[in-house]
């Protein structure tokens, strides 16, 4: 991933990136695409109707962590106080769409699959959270 290295090349960081929003970034953008192909996997599967949650969870996470990954990136002003409330509600999202995929994760691969990225994006707006000016203390 480029998150890092773009982020380290802005005029207005000079050299000084913050590695845990970086690493923040790339597991939103992660975490949005296997959210998207998880909802598209429920939608093939035999009984659509009992993964109705599944797949409208997915959507939303999807929506916030592409958002949470947007926003996080633009360096220009550095809005501290949004970048963290951005990245709070990424934090709930994708921790409600990871209970719901665990749910269905023995049954299905693509919810194991899209559980385990959720987690970890939950961690990465967390560890990010905390590590910007004035962010919340690191919370376990």
């Amino acid at each position: 991933m480029h998150a890092q290295q773009m982020i380290a090349a802005h005029p207005h960081v000079r050299g000084e990136v913050n590695t845990a929003l970086a690493r923040c970034i790339e597991a939103c953008f992660d975490c949005a695409q296997v959210c998207v192909s998880c909802a598209d996997a429920c939608l093939g599967e035999a009984n659509v109707a009992f993964l109705v949650q599944c797949i409208r969870l997915n959507m939303d996470c999807a929506d916030v962590c592409l958002t949470s990954g947007l926003i996080a990136t633009r360096r220009s002003g550095g809005d501290v106080p949004l970048i963290e409330a951005q990245l709070k509600a990424c934090e709930l999202a994708c921790g409600r769409c990871a209970a719901e995929c665990e749910r269905h994760a023995a049954e299905h691969e693509h919810c194991r699959i899209c559980a385990e990225t959720c987690r970890h994006c939950e961690r990465a707006c967390r560890e990010a959270i905390a590590s910007l000016p004035g962010g919340d203390a690191p919370r376990h």
